[in-house]
C-alpha cells in the first residue's frame, strides 16, 4: 500500500503538485491521468524516490521515503516514459546487469530472465543488441526490467507507447494479471486504455487532485453537467425554445431530416429537466421519438475537469 500525504512540490516559483493526498492499495490497478504539466511524472519520481517533495510525505508499506528511501526502492520496479536501456548490450547482458544491480542471487537469475521474458515476450530478441530494437520491443525490455526481481510494487509511466496495437492489448492483459498481486500505478494519456486496464482513475490538474474513482462510474460523481439525447419530429426547428429552459446550459443540434431534428442537450446534473422539455416539445406539436440520458464517457469527465 502506498500512503500519499498532503505532498507538494515546487520548482522555484512553479508549484507541480499541491497537497496530494491518495492511498494506492495492493490489488488496485490505479491510473495517473492528467493533461501535460499536471504533475504526473513529477509524482511518480516521488514515489519511487527520485526526488523529495517540498512538503508531506510518502509511506510504502509502513517505510516512509525520507529515512528508508533504499528499502521502498528494492520493493517497486519503475518504468519510466523512457526506459533506461544500455543500446550496447544485448537483452539478456542487459537483464542479467539489472538482474546483478537488484541483488538477485547468481543462481536464480536465469530462471527470472526466463520468467519476465515470457511475460513481456522478448524471448526471440533474447541475444540482439539493444539498438537493433524496434521501439516496441524496446518499450518491452524495458518493462521485464521492472519486473526482474518480482516487485511488491510496479510503477509505469506510459507503458504502451511505441507498441503496436496488439502489443498494447498484451501488455494490458498482464498489467491487469500483474495487478491482482500487486500494488499498481501508471501514468498515461490515453484514455481509453485507463478505462480498459484501471480499477481506479485519478485526474490530476495544475498539481490538484480533480477526479478520483472507478472509470466507468466516475462521471456519476464529477460532472456538474447531465447530457441527454433528444429526437423529435416538429414542423419547426426548436432550438431556441430548448436553449429558454431553466437549467439547460447549452443545446446543439446534430442532425434535421426530414423535419425530424436531434440534439444534445447539456442540463444542471441536480436538476430534473425532462419533464420540462416534454411540456415545452408539446407546447410546440413536437412529438418526441427519443429522449434518452447520455453516460459521459471518461474522455468527456477528463475535458470537464481539465479544461
Amino acid at each position: 500500500m502506498i500512503t500519499i500525504t498532503n505532498v507538494s512540490k515546487n520548482y522555484g516559483q512553479v508549484t507541480a503538485l499541491k497537497d496530494f493526498s491518495a492511498v494506492i492499495n495492493k490489488g488496485e490497478i490505479t491510473g495517473i491521468l492528467g493533461p501535460n504539466g499536471a504533475g504526473k511524472t513529477t509524482l511518480l519520481k516521488i514515489i519511487t524516490c527520485y526526488m523529495y517533495p517540498s512538503k508531506g510525505n510518502v509511506v510504502v508499506d509502513n517505510y516512509d521515503i525520507y529515512s528508508k528511501s533504499l528499502r521502498i526502492r528494492e520493493m517497486i520496479g519503475y518504468l519510466p516514459e523512457n526506459a533506461p536501456l544500455y543500446s550496447d548490450l544485448t537483452v539478456i547482458d542487459y537483464l542479467k546487469f539489472i538482474a546483478a544491480v537488484r541483488n538477485i542471487p547468481k543462481e536464480t537469475i536465469m530462471d527470472r530472465i526466463q520468467t519476465v521474458s515470457d511475460q513481456c515476450d522478448i524471448r526471440s530478441v533474447a541475444y540482439k543488441r539493444i539498438d537493433a530494437l524496434s521501439k516496441g520491443y524496446r518499450q518491452r525490455v524495458g518493462l521485464a526490467q521492472a519486473l526482474i526481481h518480482d516487485p511488491e510494487i510496479l510503477i509505469l509511466d506510459e507503458p504502451t507507447s511505441g507498441l503496436d496495437p496488439n502489443q498494447i492489448l498484451e501488455v494490458r492483459d498482464l498489467i491487469k494479471q500483474l495487478g491482482k498481486q500487486k500494488t499498481m500505478l501508471f501514468s498515461s494519456h490515453i484514455l481509453q486504455e485507463v478505462q480498459a486496464v484501471c480499477d481506479r482513475a485519478i485526474i490530476i490538474n495544475k498539481g490538484e487532485i480533480v477526479g478520483d474513482g472507478a472509470p466507468n462510474s466516475m462521471s456519476e460523481g464529477t460532472t456538474k453537467f447531465r447530457e441527454l439525447l433528444l429526437t423529435v419530429r416538429s414542423p419547426k426547428d426548436i432550438l431556441n425554445e430548448l436553449k429558454s429552459i431553466y437549467s439547460i446550459s447549452e443545446v446543439e443540434r446534430l442532425t434535421e431530416v426530414d423535419n425530424v431534428f436531434s440534439y444534445s442537450i447539456k442540463a444542471d446534473k441536480d436538476t430534473e429537466v425532462r419533464d420540462k422539455i416534454f411540456d415545452e416539445c408539446v407546447s410546440r406539436n413536437a412529438k418526441i421519438l427519443e429522449m434518452r440520458i447520455e453516460k459521459n464517457s471518461l474522455e468527456k469527465v477528463f475535458r470537464e475537469l481539465t479544461l
